[in-house]
C-alpha cells in the first residue's frame, strides 16, 4: 500500500494530542477526523490538529478514508467503541487501561478474530529503545537469572487533573504490570497496599505499591504515585530496572528532560512522547504489513488479572495467586 493509512480518533481529551503529534510524524498514516463527546473540545481539537470532526463515532467509524481507529475514551467506554470500529472493519489501538473485566477484554479479542482485524492494546512504555535493549538481554540470557525488577513511577499531579483519572492502580500501575510481564514474564503471586497521601477531596488513591512473585523465580517491586514527586539526586521519576545474577539494566525519563510545562506533568520528559510516536508507528506498520504487535490481548488479558488480584489483595489483606 502506497497511500497511508487513514487515522480516526474516538475521543479528544489530553492524550489525543500525543497521538496527533504521533501520528504526524508517521510517513505512513494520517490523521483524518474525529469525535469527541463534548462538541466544543471536538471543534477546537479537529482545528488543532487541521482533520474532520464528525458527529457521531458512527459517521467516523463509517468513513471509507478511514482504515483504523484510536479510541481514546474513559475506560467505561472502551470495550463499545472499539466493538463499533471492528465491527465497521476497522483496527483499534485501545488507550489504556483498556477494559474493567478479564471479560471485556475477552469480548474485545472475539470481535477482532470475527472480524479479521487487528486490536491492539495501548501500553506504549514497551516502545522504548531502552526497553527493547534489556528484554532482549533479559530473554537472551545475558544479565543471567531474574533477581528483581523494579518499575517505580513517582510524578506528582494536581487533585483536579487526578480527578479526571480512575486512580493509580488502573491508571498508571496497569502500565508498570505491563511493563515488568514485557520484560521479566508473568507473574504467580501479588501482596498490594494503596494509600492517599496527598489529595484530600478525592476518594482515590494517589499511592500503590506491589509486591510480585514471578514465574521465573525472581520478586518484582512497582511502585505508582501522584503524591509526590521524588526529588532526590537520582530521583525514581519513571525508573526500570532488572537486576539479575549477571548483570543489570536500567532506564529511566530522567535521561530526556525538557525545562518547560506538560500536558500532566511540571517538566516535558522528551521519552514519553516518543513511546507514543514509536506505539503509533508499530501499530501501523502492523495494519499495513500484517506483522504482530510487541504484545496483544492475551497479554492484556494477564495484566487485567494481576490488577484484579491488586485491589482483591488491597480489600482483603491477602496474598493472591494469579491464575
Amino acid at each position: 500500500m502506497s497511500d497511508p493509512v487513514g487515522i480516526g480518533f474516538i475521543g479528544a481529551g489530553e492524550i489525543s494530542i500525543l497521538h496527533a503529534k504521533a501520528v504526524k510524524q508517521i510517513p505512513g498514516a494520517k490523521l483524518v477526523g474525529l469525535w469527541n463527546r463534548s462538541p466544543e473540545r471536538a471543534k477546537e481539537r479537529a482545528e488543532w490538529y487541521g482533520c474532520k470532526r464528525y458527529e457521531t463515532p458512527e459517521e467516523l467509524v463509517a468513513d471509507p478514508e478511514i482504515g483504523a481507529v484510536f479510541v481514546l475514551t474513559d475506560l467505561d467506554t472502551h470495550l463499545q467503541y472499539a466493538k463499533l470500529a471492528m465491527e465497521a472493519g476497522k483496527h483499534v489501538l485501545v488507550e489504556k487501561p483498556l477494559t474493567a473485566t478479564v471479560a471485556e477484554i475477552e469480548e474485545m479479542r472475539a470481535t477482532a478474530e470475527r472480524m479479521g482485524v487487528v486490536c491492539v492494546p495501548g501500553f506504549n512504555m514497551i516502545h522504548e529503545a531502552s526497553i527493547a535493549r534489556a528484554r532482549t538481554l533479559i530473554q537472551g540470557g545475558d544479565v543471567g537469572k531474574v533477581v528483581s525488577c523494579y518499575v517505580m513511577y513517582n510524578i506528582h499531579h494536581s487533585e483536579e487533573r487526578a480527578s479526571t483519572l480512575p486512580g493509580m492502580v488502573r491508571h498508571i500501575l496497569a502500565h508498570n504490570i505491563y511493563t515488568m510481564n514485557y520484560l521479566v514474564g508473568r507473574p504467580t503471586r501479588v501482596t498490594a497496599f494503596k494509600a492517599m497521601r496527598h489529595y484530600e477531596a478525592l476518594d482515590k488513591e494517589d499511592l500503590a505499591m506491589v509486591l510480585l512473585e514471578l514465574e521465573c523465580g525472581g520478586i518484582a517491586h512497582l511502585c505508582a504515585s501522584f503524591a509526590a514527586d521524588d526529588l532526590s539526586a537520582d530521583p525514581w521519576t519513571f525508573m526500570v530496572k532488572v537486576i539479575g545474577t549477571a548483570g543489570t539494566t536500567r532506564y529511566t525519563y530522567q535521561d530526556w528532560v525538557e525545562a518547560k510545562k506538560g500536558i500532566s506533568h511540571s517538566r516535558v520528559y522528551t521519552a514519553y512522547q516518543e513511546t507514543i510516536t514509536n506505539e503509533d508507528r508499530y501499530f501501523v506498520d502492523v495494519c499495513l504489513k500484517g506483522g504482530a504487535p510487541l504484545q496483544n490481548l492475551d497479554d492484556a488479558m494477564i495484566v487485567q488479572k494481576v490488577i484484579d488480584g491488586v485491589e482483591k489483595s488491597i480489600a482483603e489483606g491477602i496474598s493472591v495467586p494469579i491464575v
